[in-house]
This record gives C-alpha cells, sequence and structure tokens, in this order.
C-alpha cells in the first residue's frame, strides 16, 4: 500500500491512482478527514454535490505534479452558509499547494528570476511575484521581534532617487537587521520612533557622528547610551588632517605615494615606507608637528576594553588636545576640535565599549547586492521585507 504522507509530504489524504499524462504527473488523491463548517465550527452538514479540483504540487525530480482532489460541498445546518471543502495544506481558492509554493519561494529566492522560473513551471512571472512576496510575509511574521534590541546600530544607506536614503536598525547582539526605515532626517524619522516597541529596554546605540540620529536616539531613548564608531571619528580626524595638508603644501599633497603614507598609522608602515615619510617630513617643520599631533591623537583614541578607571586620564589627555586643536589658528583643524569637543561624550565611550557599526557596514554591502540582483525596487514595503529576511 502506497504510504501518502511520504509521498506527497501532506497529511490525512489516500492516493487512489497516479498517472503521466502531457509531461507531468497526475496523482488523484481522496482526503478522508472529518469536515467542519470554516464558518461556525460545526459538523452537521448537509452534502450538496461533489465536484473536483486541481492543485499544482510540489515536483518530483524534473516532474511537474498536478494534485486531482475529489471535494465534496456542504451546508451547515447550524448557520445554514454553504462552502466547499476544506484540505490540509492547500489554502481555499488556490491552484497550487503551500509545498510548491514554497518551492518557488526558494529558487525565486536563490536567484532565478520571475520570468524564466515562470517558463520552467508553467505559471505567470505575477504569480511567481505573488508567491515569493507571501513567502517573504510568512518568514517576515517569523522571524520578525515586536521589541527593539537591546544594542542597536543606526546608520543611512542609499535607496533611490527618487526616494533618497534610508535608515538601517542593526541588533549588533544578535548580528542581524531589525528593521529599514524609509528617510534619514529627524523629521521623517520621528514617526517611526515614537511606536517603536521596548523603546526603554535600549542600552546601546552606535552610530557615526550624525546630529539627526544622535537627537532622535536622545528623544526616544531614555536608558541608552550613545557610542561614535571609532572608524568614522578617525576618518573625519584624516579628513581634516588632509585638508590642513593641503593648504600648508599643495604640490607635495598631490604626491599619491605620501597621500598613502599619511593616511596610515604609523604603526602600519615598513621601514623604507616610514624612512621616506620621515626625510619628507623633515623638510616641512609645521606639517610635521600637525602630523605628530594627528597620529597621538589616533593613537589615545584606539585605546580599547578600559575600566571606568584606566578612562579618567585618557579624558583628561584628549581633552587637552581639544583645546590644542581649537586654539591652532588653523581654520580646517580649529574645525575639527569643534566637531570633536561636541562629540566628546560619545567619543570617551568607545575606551569603555568595543561595539561599532561595522557589522551595520557589511550589511549595507549586502544590500547592495539585493538591489542589484533585483535590478532596483521602486516599492520600499517590498524592498524592507526582503531585506529583513536575507538579513536575518
Amino acid at each position: 500500500m502506497i504510504n501518502s504522507e511520504l509521498v506527497l509530504g501532506l497529511p490525512g489524504y489516500q492516493i487512489t491512482g497516479i498517472e503521466r499524462a502531457c509531461g507531468e504527473v497526475r496523482v488523484r488523491v481522496r482526503h478522508a478527514g472529518p469536515a467542519a463548517c470554516p464558518h461556525c465550527g460545526s459538523v452537521r452538514l448537509r452534502s450538496k454535490g461533489r465536484c473536483d479540483r486541481a492543485v499544482r504540487h510540489e515536483d518530483w525530480g524534473l516532474r511537474h505534479v498536478v494534485i486531482e482532489l475529489e471535494a465534496r460541498k456542504f451546508q451547515c445546518r447550524d448557520c445554514g452558509r454553504g462552502f466547499r471543502q476544506r484540505f490540509p495544506g492547500i489554502q481555499p481558492w488556490q491552484r497550487a499547494s503551500e509545498a510548491f509554493q514554497r518551492q518557488i519561494f526558494r529558487l525565486h529566492l536563490d536567484g532565478i528570476n520571475r520570468s524564466l522560473l515562470g517558463r520552467r513551471e508553467g505559471i505567470g512571472a505575477a504569480t511567481v511575484q505573488r508567491y515569493f512576496e507571501a513567502g517573504l510575509r510568512r518568514q517576515f511574521g517569523q522571524w520578525h521581534p515586536p521589541r527593539c534590541p537591546s544594542v542597536l546600530g543606526i546608520d543611512e544607506h542609499f535607496f533611490t532617487r527618487k526616494k533618497g536614503f534610508a535608515t538601517t536598525l542593526c541588533d549588533l547582539r544578535r548580528h542581524k537587521v531589525y528593521d529599514v526605515v524609509l528617510g534619514r532626517s529627524e523629521t521623517a524619522l520621528a514617526a517611526y520612533f515614537e511606536r517603536l516597541e521596548g523603546k526603554d529596554q535600549v542600552k546601546l546605540v552606535c552610530m557615526d557622528l550624525s546630529s539627526a540620529y544622535r537627537s532622535l536616539v536622545r528623544n526616544h531613548f531614555p536608558n541608552a547610551l550613545i557610542v561614535a564608531d571609532r572608524f568614522h571619528v578617525i576618518r573625519l580626524i584624516n579628513h581634516h588632517f588632509l585638508a590642513c595638508w593641503r593648504e600648508l603644501d599643495p604640490a607635495g599633497s598631490r604626491n599619491r605615494g605620501l597621500l598613502s603614507l599619511m593616511r596610515r598609522h604609523r604603526h602600519n608602515l615598513k621601514p623604507e615606507q616610514l624612512a621616506r615619510l620621515t626625510d619628507y617630513l623633515a623638510g616641512q617643520p609645521a606639517l610635521q608637528r600637525i602630523y605628530r599631533f594627528k597620529q597621538r591623537l589616533c593613537c589615545l583614541l584606539l585605546q580599547k576594553h578600559k575600566t571606568r578607571r584606566q578612562c579618567r586620564p585618557l579624558a583628561a589627555r584628549f581633552l587637552k588636545a581639544l583645546h590644542q586643536l581649537r586654539e591652532s589658528g588653523l581654520a580646517q583643524l580649529m574645525q575639527l576640535g569643534d566637531t570633536l569637543y561636541s562629540w566628546r561624550n560619545e567619543i570617551a565611550l568607545m575606551w569603555r565599549f568595543t561595539r561599532n557599526n561595522g557589522m551595520t557596514e557589511g550589511f549595507h554591502n549586502k544590500i547592495e547586492l539585493i538591489s542589484r540582483q533585483a535590478f532596483g525596487f521602486r516599492n520600499f514595503d517590498n524592498y524592507r521585507m526582503r531585506v529583513k529576511v536575507l538579513c536575518a
């Protein structure tokens, strides 16, 4: 006797016949389970006749499978409403089983485009898209946590020319994207953060030096500490230092070899590179003092895993360096000093906490790949759902 559940992957069915016709396998089945009214749940039913229903099922190897169901029509004796027999694994009014829809979802998720997959399976491209979106909504509902994570990373990425940028919220503890929100300004994101659940449980938020994000976190996350991203802080220092170098020595700053050496940390230079840089700085005394100051400041900011007691002398050195920047008399360094001073508390927390936004930036690379594979997105809800499912 044929084990129907093992063959079909559906419980409660009995196979009455299998035949091959027109390049596909047609399986005749009957459901032996009890019937009940889907409206009131009553089992007091009156039979109103029979009907046949053909449903596409998941493939057997390279062969298409069609299930032919012997369905019955009923009328409920309690509520008086008529209905057709319901079957497990097959939604009402659907021409494909749930297993087949999951198969299409997995194949499209693996990168097979809609038109090719539709021609291969004998369905339309719009049907492929509908099954795929249903699969995304199903996984979205299963994986999306209702409450905000305790350790959060915030950063922006480009969406489209028409709609601009979107904001990524990353769960840094569980290594996944929590949500994607359209916009990056305080006005555009205020409504979303107002209805966000679990804001009082957020303990740490990591971000770049964005005033809009900092204002949002201060207003909506009362118990969260803001930690500046170390990469963006070091990059900001290098940016202002190179701008100052261009003002002091325009000809030398156009040397691409020297530019590469100036950007690096001193401890990462090879002996021959260090000798070349030393020879150049020997002829630029003012630039040499600024370069040494920049190296000491970067070395200070690269400190990690410090206790509160160990942070006190580091904070004193950092504030002294900020005072020197603001009193330097050079426009680029004074501007750098003002920016770092306004972020002094968030930068100081980098010594205590090792969290950074590197994970969020990595997810942005994956998001760009998702967008390229789909040849771009127009519907933001579809984009958001796909990103959250694929980056979870």
